[in-house]
């Protein structure tokens, strides 16, 4: 919502309730994709918090981030009544699912590249960004050049997110996160890190990886000391840095107002976090 708010006063004064109503429709939208895939990885946490399977099964998670997405929708008609704009948001919404889709598809794949990594989280991780951006800038009547660089920044803020959060589990621990690390390398999600790691030393990762879901916490361990002394978790960690430094770079195109200097504190809060 920060990022809609902020990226919103590029446009021109409408409804603030257009603006709340756009900015709530994302938010709605992010949260039901984690509920669900909180569902998908079996995960205890988020945040530091027990996530909603956790608190209330499974049944109640998947029907909490069901009946979400039926708000996101009635958020969506109070920010556009534009058949446009309701198409975007729901071809968005494809892109997502596919990416999350993708994800599964790769599980375990040894041969996963990093081109196959980027299209995967440009969809399920960097979309959703791209949107928020996309359509602040729409609901208030920005200049074209606007939503189009606001797309520009949504996917490259949401690819350095999401290649951050996954370096993250090899560099933290859960009392930093706040989430069970290395839950994605137990259910065969094998991230930038771990996919650097492979390309460099492939015969030091093979025997483990070929463990698929039989992996011992020993097994796992090992696999962290790979990806950390190969120097797989250094590579993706310079690549999160070009992605920050490319969006502070379409950030700079914009035009000179407070909103500006708003938007790159928010993004360099983001993209620097510890957790």
């Amino acid at each position: 919502p920060g990022f809609f708010y902020i990226y919103s006063e590029f446009g021109e004064p409408v409804d603030p309730a257009v603006v709340k109503a756009g900015a709530a429709a994302v938010e709605l939208l992010h949260v039901a994709t984690l509920i669900h895939d909180d569902v998908i990885d079996e995960s205890p946490l988020r945040r530091g918090v027990a996530t909603i399977h956790t608190q209330y099964g499974q049944k109640n998670a998947i029907y909490a981030g069901d009946y979400l997405f039926t708000c996101y929708f009635n958020q969506v008609l109070k920010s556009t009544q534009d058949p446009a704009d309701m198409k975007r948001h729901i071809d968005a919404m494809q892109v997502i699912l596919t990416g999350e889709l993708d994800q599964m598809k790769y599980n375990f794949n040894q041969q996963l590249t990093s081109a196959d990594y980027f299209h995967e989280i440009t969809g399920k991780t960097a979309e959703l960004f791209k949107l928020c951006f996309q359509q602040s800038a729409i609901v208030t009547h920005a200049a074209p050049e606007i939503v189009e660089l606001g797309g520009e920044i949504g996917i490259t803020i949401g690819q350095a997110y999401q290649i951050l959060d996954d370096i993250l589990d090899y560099s933290g621990d859960t009392m930093q996160t706040k989430k069970p690390v290395l839950e994605d390398l137990k259910s065969g999600v094998y991230t930038l890190p771990l996919i650097f790691a492979n390309q460099l030393v492939p015969d030091s990762l093979k025997p483990l990886l070929d463990k698929k879901d039989q992996l011992t916490d020993t097994d796992i361990q090992a696999i962290k000391t790979i990806v950390i002394q190969s120097g797989g978790l250094k590579k993706a960690i310079e690549v999160a840095d070009e992605l920050t430094d490319k969006a502070l770079g379409l950030i700079a195109k914009l035009p000179e107002q407070k909103s500006k200097q708003d938007l790159e504190k928010l993004t360099r809060m983001l993209l620097t976090r510890k957790q």
